[in-house]
């Protein structure tokens, strides 16, 4: 088979050329309103978690926060984000980037821009909306993998703003925002209903195991736990269901891997770290993992065209995850592992033609239209 076309349909070209009625070429004012309404919107943000810190920024990372520091990077956002607008609405004809960029800086000005008190007496028992995680996810992300498929991309012609990135982008902004709500929901049915099977002096001695070694068994426990959890998710009809929203997307970049339904999320979290917590791995180990997965997850997804050579037998690589979002025929339910292919060759799944990669993406039969809260309730119906 040829190489996977790295022209973009003509209806997305004409999508993404006029998401607000204009081109999107050097000098069209495309680039700065976007850029605007980046730093803006993160200035805005960071003025709402500076003044209700307690209800916006997780606990744990506010003690490395440095509130000089913090001041004078939104300080640069505001002004960036306010002349990025200005610059927008004068070269564009359309003047909703500009508007919407110089927007975001004004109302962040009014609540006190840079200089915006610090509200020291509100306090919350419940989780909190993580907006601080949000902004720091989303600038770590940006800056590692859109530089990088700019320069290694598979397909060359797909742009940054793709077709469903607005979808995705929501997936990305809710997952982060509800990080440690969703933390919950998978963890607390755990440590409730598997309790009883727990073995104090079985969960030291796992404890007790050297870092690398509690690290190499959590990958190990969890990707053969997961692949039948996967595994599940496309054979059982109305597991599928939920499932079929992450497989929906028909462009395959970084931000593709963020759409997951949470029905999905809770589950396959929830019965995937049910045995880490059974078994007593200790707290940085998890972390670890935590780590390594979102790395991993994020990395296969992302619109690169490395194979990685014979390494890509031995770990998962985008080639075959890519695979496992195929529509094609010889793709369907296939590549069920995140970590290691052992799993699928092992049980019959596993699918890596050569140097391959696969020509279209989704999935066949009903599809979920776009959109967070339509996909959120396609399930159901």
């Amino acid at each position: 088979m040829s190489e996977p076309s790295h022209q973009d349909s003509p209806d997305e070209v004409r999508l993404i050329s006029r998401a607000d009625g204009g081109p999107v070429a050097f000098g069209s004012g495309w680039i700065s309103g976007v850029l605007g309404i980046l730093f803006s919107g993160l200035g805005l943000f960071t003025v709402l978690c500076i003044q209700f810190p307690s209800w916006l920024t997780i606990p744990e990372l506010r003690g490395y926060y440095t509130l000089p520091t913090i001041r004078a990077l939104l300080h640069i956002a505001l002004v960036s984000g306010f002349l990025l607008g200005l610059t927008s609405l004068t070269l564009r004809k359309q003047k909703i980037l500009g508007s919407a960029a110089l927007t975001c800086s004004l109302a962040a000005a009014l609540m006190g821009g840079a200089q915006v008190n610090v509200d020291t007496n509100s306090t919350s028992s419940l989780p909190v909306l993580s907006l601080d995680w949000f902004m720091l996810n989303l600038i770590f992300w940006c800056a590692v993998f859109v530089p990088l498929e700019r320069c290694f991309a598979l397909r060359r012609d797909q742009p940054i703003f793709r077709h469903g990135w607005r979808t995705d982008l929501t997936y990305f902004f809710v997952s982060t925002l509800a990080v440690q709500w969703v933390t919950i929901m998978t963890l607390k049915p755990a440590q409730v209903l598997f309790a009883w099977v727990v073995d104090e002096r079985w969960r030291f001695s796992i404890g007790s195991q050297p870092l690398p070694v509690q690290i190499a068994e959590i990958l190990l426990l969890t990707d053969f736990v997961q692949y039948w959890i996967h595994r599940a998710f496309h054979r059982i009809p109305w597991l599928w269901r939920f499932h079929a929203i992450h497989h929906s997307a028909e462009k395959m970049d970084w931000l593709a891997g963020s759409r997951l339904h949470l029905i999905d999320i809770v589950l396959t979290r929830g019965l995937t770290y049910m045995p880490l917590f059974v078994l007593g791995f200790i707290d940085t180990a998890l972390l670890a993992y935590g780590v390594i997965v979102t790395l991993q997850a994020t990395f296969i997804h992302a619109n690169l065209r490395f194979t990685f050579g014979p390494l890509r037998y031995w770990i998962v690589t985008p080639q075959f995850h890519h695979w496992h979002h195929s529509d094609q025929a010889e793709a369907i339910d296939k590549n069920f592992a995140v970590h290691l292919p052992i799993w699928d060759w092992l049980f019959g799944s596993f699918h890596l033609p050569g140097k391959r990669w696969p020509q279209s993406y989704g999935i066949d039969g009903a599809k979920p239209t776009e959109g967070f809260l339509r996909q959120f309730f396609w399930p159901f119906s």
